[in-house]
């Protein structure tokens, strides 16, 4: 974090100087308005997470509905992978998750015993993501709390944004007249008082974040479709007394009788959720005909535990439910064969878009990262920085996104209720309990969030010079490693230099040749980028804004920090900054040699030619080039960034 550049004050420096838009809904309180920006529906992980990333933008006027009275006080999902915690790094809120979080450090599989009398035995264990996969754990921390987080972060923003509490969401119109300003209109009614008070309002884009019922949706004449797998679950956060060994870890149990349990530990050392596979139903049965109570669902979890005791102290919370897989045809609001014709105006995200079972823990993180896609390139167009048909991007990058979830989990679902395979009949139906931990570390990646690859398009390159940088493959998250800071030898993350901001980055990785040679491939890039009219940070950055203002660029040198003087490194890596004109002494680094973590070895950089990586503002990398590549460089950007 940077602050004081512009002149020192005391005081939190997460608190963004008030913004008049801020000041304005200080002394109006937090009525629904007339027209915004950008309308959210539905305070959910996917809305609060759009909302923050908007938040960060004091010129973007949003607002977030919700109908229920107020913040989520208990929520149902809870699993946050290691790929979202890097998000929440992103927000400055990463820090506090993993305090307050439970770490999932392993996960256990047990099966039943060679004497079916005997229960069930534990079978194995691995590590719950494999090592070097993210600098952060998966961790545990109730919904609520992340609500919590998101919250905090818009109310410290310039616009002080907060939701609009108590409307629900009745009518939504779209003015297909190109020229509108405000297209979108949003009918609401207050959910509490006698009047049915109406409120209308208007918006430039509009995002349905409003759950599996979503009214955007249903506006929008999309539906979701898929099936069930005829299967009733139950799920409870219990206070309970066991000898059960594994109770503080993750746990998949196969019991003798068939019945399966997913264990969860919860944060605070002591809450546990339990998944617990109970009836088989019909075809289109629903779960709630048949009238699972809570002791039911305690009573099978105690068969299917068994020799081990379990006695329930306290229940916070359960529920009923059966597995099902659904999905939306698209995204937004613009049909395929029109998306040459217009921009998409209204857009769904979330559990209104696709619903899956909760047994791998991805719809809140699957979610959340639904909104980080689309709230950078909400921003960029609003802005004036991209045009608007970046915004198709949105619906082709994370359909297919949901679509390899929906594969997954009916997958991953359907070995947890499949019937046991006959020891004695190895190719006999069924599923062994080996295939369940085998399947569970090949798809490690996957349940930590790291999978998710784009393909190419106008924002992702082709992988042509992949191999200048094999540990950072092209439409995939930036793997951070550690890195030495060179002004201060602050040993940190490369990949934390990522803020939610709507930034782009380039790191340039240095070749071989010495840093103070002015013929080296990085020197004249350096030369090109400061001075060049096709430069990208010449032809995209506002007369008056930093130079970082819409590209940040920093670079990574192979020599040690020692050996490495800050003076004689490119000017163009030391830019000025604020209305004093301070120089920026952050941009430069070193791989962490004393610690044996080179980022050159662990990233597969080319060491000879070096390379840039170019970072969307979602931390996704959009590019590998050689550092001799500028036309490449300026026709990539080009694409999709509006000269100033």
């Amino acid at each position: 974090m940077q602050f004081h550049y512009d002149g020192f004050k005391v005081g939190d420096p997460d608190l963004m100087p008030l913004s008049p838009a801020g000041a304005a809904k200080e002394g109006e309180g937090h009525a629904l308005p007339a027209q915004v920006d950008v309308l959210i529906v539905g305070c959910g992980p996917a809305g609060l997470t759009l909302a923050a990333q908007l938040a960060a933008f004091p010129e973007i006027n949003t607002c977030i509905v919700d109908q229920k009275d107020g913040p989520l006080e208990l929520g149902q999902a809870d699993g946050i992978a290691c790929r979202t915690v890097e998000m929440f790094n992103t927000f400055g809120f990463a820090e506090q998750v993993l305090r307050e979080a439970h770490w999932v450090n392993e996960t256990t599989f047990w099966r039943p015993a060679t004497d079916p009398s005997q229960g069930i035995v534990r079978g194995g264990w691995v590590k719950d993501t494999e090592p070097g996969l993210s600098e952060f754990p998966h961790v545990i921390l109730n919904q609520a709390r992340v609500h919590g987080f998101y919250l905090e972060n818009m109310r410290k923003s310039a616009n002080r944004l907060e939701p609009c509490y108590g409307w629900r969401l009745a009518d939504l119109h779209i003015d297909k007249d190109e020229t509108a300003s405000h297209p979108v209109s949003a009918t609401f009614v207050r959910t509490s008082g006698e009047d049915s008070e109406k409120h209308i309002v208007k918006a430039r884009f509009a995002v349905g974040c409003d759950g599996a019922r979503s009214e955007v949706r249903r506006s929008l004449g999309l539906s979701l479709e898929g099936d069930s797998a005829n299967q009733a679950w139950g799920v409870m956060d219990v206070l309970v007394e066991t000898n059960f060994p594994d109770l503080r870890k993750k746990a998949l149990v196969r019991s003798p009788g068939g019945g399966s349990i997913v264990l969860i530990p919860r944060e605070g050392g002591y809450l546990s959720r339990f998944y617990v596979e109970l009836d088989k139903l019909e075809a289109d049965e629903r779960a709630a005909h048949r009238n699972i109570g809570l002791d039911q669902m305690i009573d099978a979890a105690r068969q299917i535990l068994h020799p081990y005791s379990f006695e329930v102290r306290n229940t916070p919370w359960w529920s009923i439910y059966e597995i099902g897989q659904r999905l939306c045809a698209r995204f937004d609001d613009v049909a395929t064969e029109d998306g040459e014709e217009r921009i998409p105006r209204v857009f769904i995200a979330g559990d209104a878009c696709h619903t899956h079972s909760p047994k791998a823990g991805q719809g809140m993180n699957v979610s959340m990262q639904d909104a980080f896609n689309l709230g950078w390139k909400l921003a960029a167009v609003l802005r004036g920085q991209s045009p608007g048909h970046i915004l198709t991007t949105y619906s082709a990058e994370r359909r297919a996104i949901a679509k390899e979830l929906i594969d997954f989990d009916r997958e991953w679902a359907g070995m947890l209720s499949a019937p046991l395979k006959n020891p004695d009949d190895p190719h006999g139906d069924g599923v062994a309990p080996e295939d369940i931990q085998d399947y569970f570390v090949r798809q490690g990646c996957y349940t930590a969030g790291t999978a998710t690859r784009y393909t190419p398009s106008l924002l992702t390159g082709a992988p042509t010079y992949q191999p200048l940088a094999t540990g950072f493959p092209i439409g995939m998250r930036f793997h951070s490693a550690p890195v030495i800071r060179l002004a201060d030898a602050k040993p940190m993350h490369l990949g934390h230099t990522i803020l939610a901001d709507g930034r782009w980055r380039i790191f340039l990785f240095a070749d071989r040749a010495a840093p103070t040679d002015r013929n080296s491939a990085l020197w004249q890039l350096c030369n090109f980028l400061e001075t060049d009219p096709a430069s990208p940070i010449r032809r995209c950055t506002p007369t008056q804004a930093d130079k970082d203002n819409v590209i940040d660029v920093r670079a990574v040198f192979q020599q040690p920090h020692h050996d490495l003087a800050l003076e004689s490194i490119h000017a163009f890596l030391l830019p000025e900054k604020g209305k004093f004109a301070l120089r920026d002494r952050e941009k430069i680094f070193c791989p962490d040699i004393e610690s044996g973590e080179d980022i050159y070895a662990m990233r597969g950089i080319d060491r000879d030619s070096g390379c840039m990586v170019i970072v969307r503002p979602d931390q996704y990398v959009a590019n590998v080039l050689p550092l001799t590549a500028r036309g490449e460089l300026t026709e990539f950007f080009n694409a999709f960034l509006s000269a100033r």
